[in-house]
């Protein structure tokens, strides 16, 4: 590992950039609306519905089969992308989901 010192000045004027730079990206996400969390399910909600365990799920992500977004560690999947699932495999979901 390789130690670089840099001067207080330097080091204060890369914080104001790496600053800025966290405002404009705040700015833009902002501007952008916000997907409602009633359009995506969790682990949970999606074992239950597919009756699947944890596991089966996660093959399900490993192999491509459903697609899935993390956001801080937790795996969310789109409601349409399970419905799709549950309609290729010609099953009628155990639990009830609005479409």
């Amino acid at each position: 590992m390789e130690i670089v010192s840099i001067e207080t000045k330097t080091f204060e004027e890369m914080e104001q950039a790496f600053l800025a730079f966290r405002q404009k990206l705040q700015n833009l996400c902002n501007r952008r609306p916000q997907k409602k969390m009633d359009e995506w399910l969790d682990n949970q909600e999606v074992c239950g519905i597919l009756n699947i365990s944890p596991r089966t799920l996660q093959s399900l992500r490993s192999n491509g089969t459903l697609a899935y977004t993390q956001v801080e560690r937790r795996s969310y999947y789109r409601k349409q992308d399970v419905m799709r699932l549950l309609e290729m495999a010609g099953i009628k979901p155990s639990k009830t989901i609005q479409p």
